[in-house]
């Protein structure tokens, strides 16, 4: 099994909070799908530590559709 490092499991405890009251106003909003990717890019950031500017993209061109 592998062991989280402790800069990840640190920012995991004080991000999912913040993200599951988030998570919860977007819910009862009924967000449309560009705030939800928006959200989702952001955890990646926050909570994984991707920089969101060169590891994450919102739009992949997937070929025959």
């Amino acid at each position: 099994m592998t062991k989280i490092p402790k800069k990840v499991s640190d920012r995991l405890a004080t991000e999912v909070t913040k993200y599951q009251k988030v998570l919860t106003a977007a819910k009862d909003r009924d967000v449309n799908e560009s705030d939800t990717v928006t959200i989702i890019v952001d955890m990646l950031s926050d909570i994984f530590g991707f920089d969101k500017y060169y590891e994450v993209t919102s739009e992949l061109a997937i070929r025959g559709t």
